[in-house]
Order: structure tokens, then sequence, then C-alpha cells
């Protein structure tokens, strides 16, 4: 008997679903076709332990499971459930095999019948709703995460055997229901500090608000115990809440990493990414045989800090370069390639020099010579170039370190953020997948950024006197429109040209690879 049921198998942050022709005939031994990988191959024996262990009988006679489309590999444990049910069907063991054709099963059994749970529930569901399937069953673990896609019925199961009893009474299926809206509007909990903290440092305070309102990459040079990582790991504190549409965006890729859990269906606060400088240019950029997202894009739509910069291999830098700019990152096999959402803020700290103490006001660098420049030139001067603000981090002095009255808090500064993104959200609504000013193309740049004579001219003589590139005239008019709207101001004025301008500190001539 041939029965046919539906799976889903996950491609980038997208999945595909999946056919999974089951035929029973005469003969001996079970064959599976379709390129599965060698974790599918190995579901036949979990299969048929879980099948026996609810007491169900796996046939004897000659099983043949066909996955289409069979020209696309087959990889992971989530196939296990419509196989199983698929052999069940085959064999007469199930009756109303109408329910079937209308439902995704995904799921990893265990060798008693339960279910696992699997990676890219989100994704298997916003395709089970676009391809107008009836709804999904898979692990009760992962339903809050499935059931945010609205309009789709989700069922979250714990076995084999309770699959088995909604198949068989389709009548007492009942939906799980979760709001997205409930899970989006939770209050935020912050454990990195806050910036009323932090003593002095107003300059880095207000070039970390204008980041944060805009959207812009930043780093932070200076000596060591200054406060760059301190300040850095704030940053979180005063960046805008996710709009819905962007945390579903990073909800879909940290549940295809396997970075979600039963109790986190929605990820609601933007991520803040600190890998080590140890990291391989693999675990930064994604990949593997069945390419997986990397860190630049698990601080999609947030944060990417790395302390200690020039520290990075080399290799591991220059592969953000091309995300930063198009802020995606393709992975290209031989047969495939996938696309991974890559537009992180990046923030970077580090030393001026190997004993940190190049441009210090107070204290002598006692580097050799040569020694600031080659320890600068770790860092690319593309890389640089694409970081917006560069800001010198100086000590700060003891009358403000021993001060007790406090900063501003940062809910005073996330407020002004908000504000500042509510006036770029409103001026970019009809350009989809552009959400603040960083993201702006040329096109968009030149309408929504015009500058009037006496900033052009200022611009014009920052750019010859500091030699600066192409790129950099587009950041610091992209800088100089997030400062506008800071101050809720509808015209870039020459004031927010000279701001940006004096945030690029690695332009200058007194850096060592000038």
């Amino acid at each position: 008997m041939l029965v046919k049921t539906f799976g889903s198998a996950v491609n980038g942050v997208d999945a595909i679903t999946i056919s999974i022709e089951v035929n029973v005939t005469i003969g001996t031994h079970t064959f599976l076709v379709g390129l599965p990988d060698n974790a599918v191959k190995e579901s036949m024996l979990r299969v048929e332990s879980a099948i026996k262990a609810i007491g169900f009988f796996m046939p004897r006679t000659k099983v043949i499971i066909n996955m289409a489309p069979a020209d696309i590999r087959k990889t992971g444990t989530a196939f296990d459930l419509p196989i199983a049910v698929g052999i069940l069907a085959a064999t007469d063991q199930l009756i109303h095999l109408e329910t079937l054709q209308n439902w995704v099963l995904c799921g990893e059994l265990g060798l008693d019948g339960n279910i696992q749970s699997i990676r890219g529930a989100l994704p298997m569901a916003l395709t089970a709703r676009k391809e107008a399937f009836s709804g999904i069953m898979l692990p009760f673990q992962n339903a809050n995460e499935a059931a945010v896609v609205e309009g789709l019925p989700v069922i979250g199961v714990r076995s084999l055997l309770e699959v088995i009893q909604l198949l068989e009474q389709p009548n007492q299926v009942v939906p799980i229901k979760s709001n997205s809206t409930d899970w989006f509007n939770q209050p935020m909990v912050y454990n990195q500090g806050d910036f009323s903290d932090v003593k002095g440092q107003e300059n880095i305070k207000r070039a970390m608000e204008i980041a944060a309102a805009g959207g812009h990459n930043l780093i932070l040079i200076g000596p060591p115990g200054a406060g760059k990582t301190m300040l850095a790991r704030r940053i979180p504190t005063i960046l805008p809440p996710l709009t819905l549409d962007e945390a579903l965006e990073t909800t879909r890729i940290h549940s295809v990493a396997g970075k979600l859990n039963s109790s986190n269906s929605l990820v609601c606060q933007r991520p803040f990414r600190q890998p080590h400088h140890t990291i391989s240019h693999m675990a930064m950029a994604g990949g593997g045989s069945n390419p997986m997202p990397g860190e630049i894009s698990l601080a999609h739509n947030g944060v990417l800090f790395l302390d200690e910069l020039p520290e990075f291999n080399r290799s591991v830098l220059e592969v953000m370069r091309q995300p930063m700019e198009e802020r995606k990152l393709t992975i290209s096999r031989a047969k495939s390639s996938v696309d991974f959402p890559a537009a992180f803020m990046l923030v970077a700290s580090m030393n001026p020099c190997p004993c940190g103490y190049y441009n210090h006001p107070e204290k002598e660098c006692s580097c050799p010579p040569g020694a600031v420049q080659k320890y600068l030139q770790k860092i690319s001067g593309p890389l640089l170039d694409r970081i917006d603000l560069q800001i010198e981090v100086t000590p700060v002095p003891f009358q403000n370190l021993s001060s007790n009255q406090p900063g501003e808090r940062s809910q005073l500064i996330r407020n002004r953020v908000i504000k500042a993104r509510k006036i770029q959200e409103d001026r970019l609504k009809s350009n989809q997948g552009i959400y603040c000013n960083a993201q702006l193309n040329t096109s968009l740049m030149n309408h929504h950024c015009r500058l009037n004579q006496p900033a052009q001219q200022l611009l014009k003589t920052a750019m010859e006197r500091l030699k600066l590139s192409a790129r950099a005239y587009d950041r610091i008019i992209k800088m100089g429109r997030t400062i506008a709207d800071l101050a809720q101001i509808d015209q870039v004025l020459p004031e927010h040209i000279a701001e940006a301008i004096q945030y690029r500190s690695l332009d200058r001539d007194n850096w060592g690879w000038k």
C-alpha cells in the first residue's frame, strides 16, 4: 500500500516541505531513498524501536521510503515522525488517512516512542502556512515557537502514541494558542548594568547614543582600564526595541541554530553576541557541510561585539567585510547556496599598540619602532573604513571616578534613541527590510540626506584634508542624518556634519599607519 506524509527540511533560514512516500510490497528489506544523510538513515532503527514500544508492529516485507524532491539532500532527525506514521498507515495500522494529506509532521523519535525537540520549528511553520496546510504537528518543546505563526494550527505532541490518537480522532485536536504580541510586549530585563554607573566619558556616551540611534558601527580605541569593554557591554540597554518583523527574522535564525528553548518562543530583545578572539572564520561566518548560521547571523538586528579586535585572526575579520555592506552572507557549496541575514551593528574595542599606551596623555609608549604600525595593520584599512564611529577613549580623571553624582540613566538615553528610530521608521516605511540610517543605500541617502551649501563645503574641506574615501563620505553623511534625527531636525545642518567628522579618529595624522 502506498501512503504519503509530509515533513519539512531546513535550508538556510527557510524550510522546504518534503513528501515522504511509503510503499509496503512483497519482498524483504527496507530501502530509504531521496539523498538522506547519516542521521536520516539511522532513523529506521529509531522508528522500528518506537513503533514496537507503543504496541504496534514493524512490517517484515519490502518497505520503500522515498523522500521527495529527491535532488535535495535531507539532513537532521525531524523526519523520524513522518516516516513512522507513514509506515503505520501503509500497513493499515491507521484508519483515517485523509488527515495525513493536510498536516506537516516533524519530530525526532526516542527508542521508547517519546518525541524529542528539533531545530527550525519557526521556518517550518512559516512554510506550512505559506503552502496552505491544515496545520503542523511537532514536539511539545517547540510548540510555542511554532505557534507564533498566526493563522496556522499548531499541535505539540510528546509521543508517537499521542500522534496516532490525534490522527485517529481529528475532532479531538486542540491547537496551541500563542499570541506573538503578548510575547513581544513582555518587559525587557538587562543584566549588563546601566550607563548611570559610568563615571565621566560623556563624549563616549554621546557617540554610543548616535551609534544606537542609527545602527552605526563603532570602534573604541584606548589604553587598558579606560572602560572600553564596560561601555560596550552597556549598549544593549540603550538600543530600541525590536519591531515585530525584526523579532520574527531574528527568531527564525536562532531557531535554525538551535538557540531557542521551550520558554523562549520569540526573540524579543536585540541579540548581543561576544565571540572570543580565538573563534574560527567558519564559526564567525557560518557554514559546514549542512550550512548553519554563524556569529555574524546570530547578531542579526543586534550587536556583534569584538573585544581586543587586533587579537582576532585576520581571516576572521576579513570575512565580515562583505556582510557589513550587503547585510547578508551567502554560503556557496558545489550543489547549492544559502543566504543568511547579517544586518548587525559592529562594536569593537582595541588598544592602540601592544603596550597599550600609544597617544596616552600621561604615560609614554614603550613599544619599539615599527611595533605600533605593525600592530594596527593587523586590521585592514577596508575593514576600518566600514566602521562609522572611531572613538578614542581616554582614562577617567580621579575627580570623576570619586564623584558620587550618578550619570544619566540608560532609560533616558534609550528614550531619545527610540524617538530617533521612530523618525527613521516613518521615513523608510516604504522600503522593506531597511530600518535605520546605517542601512541606507546610495539612492535613499541622496534622497533623504541632502546637504545645504555650508554643510557640503565643510564636508569637502574634511575630505581633502583627511584624504577620506568615498565610503567614509557616505558614512559621515549618514551619521549627520542620525544626529539631525536625534535633534528632531529635518535638514542635515553643518553642525551635524561637523560632529560626524570628529568621530573619524583613525583618519587623523597622529595614528601609526599614517
